[in-house]
């Protein structure tokens, strides 16, 4: 398998998943801009929305959506953890944050990378993220991770996110900054961290 990634980017999730099930993935880094990828390739022949992560399989398909890409990662060794087993209310709650992070959350910092968005766009936006970032911090005031003492693919995907709060000037609550320093602790996460240059 391979993984189209930029640095610090969404796919940063998919990254860190990876590493959490020891899953050997090459990695391939894509300039946005330039929709370039590392060998100089057009990344719209790999991904046609032109946007990462991309996650190209043996078979020759390739698989995109950052909460997609982290659910199949996780998938490929059930027994990480990552992601419940299917059927289980466990799973459909890893799902319900999947969701969460990618429509309440992802989409909602776009708006601090786009260079059109305006003052007033970002600060309507930084209050609805305060306000989303709020509910999780009420959600995880007794728990370890999303799901309680399990680290899975959602906390992943809420880690790779909420490193944009600082630039964003997203203040982040007590049991959220909590959260952050046990999933930014995992060793799995340093080494995406490194690989990416991020560290």
């Amino acid at each position: 398998m391979k993984l189209y990634y930029k640095p610090g980017a969404c796919s940063l999730a998919a990254h860190i998943v990876a590493n959490e099930a020891g899953l050997p993935v090459a990695l391939e880094q894509v300039d946005l801009a330039a929709k370039k990828t590392q060998d100089g390739g057009d990344y719209f022949a790999v991904s046609p929305n032109g946007y990462v992560p991309a996650l190209a399989l043996p078979e020759g398909d390739v698989l995109t959506e950052a909460s997609v890409v982290v659910q199949y990662l996780a998938d490929q060794k059930p027994q990480s953890g990552l992601m419940p087993a299917a059927g289980s209310y466990e799973r459909y709650k890893a799902q319900q944050w999947l969701a969460f992070v990618s429509t309440e959350l992802h989409k909602n910092f776009g708006v601090f990378f786009r260079p059109d968005s305006t003052d007033a766009a970002k600060a309507t936006n930084k209050a609805l993220l305060e306000k989303r970032l709020a509910y999780v911090d009420g959600q995880i005031a007794e728990k370890t991770y999303l799901l309680g003492d399990v680290f899975t693919a959602a906390d992943a995907y809420l880690f790779t996110v909420l490193r944009w709060a600082g630039y964003a000037g997203v203040s982040v609550p007590g049991n959220v900054a909590r959260w952050f320093k046990a999933v930014a602790d995992r060793p799995a996460v340093n080494k995406a961290l490194v690989e990416e240059g991020l560290a």
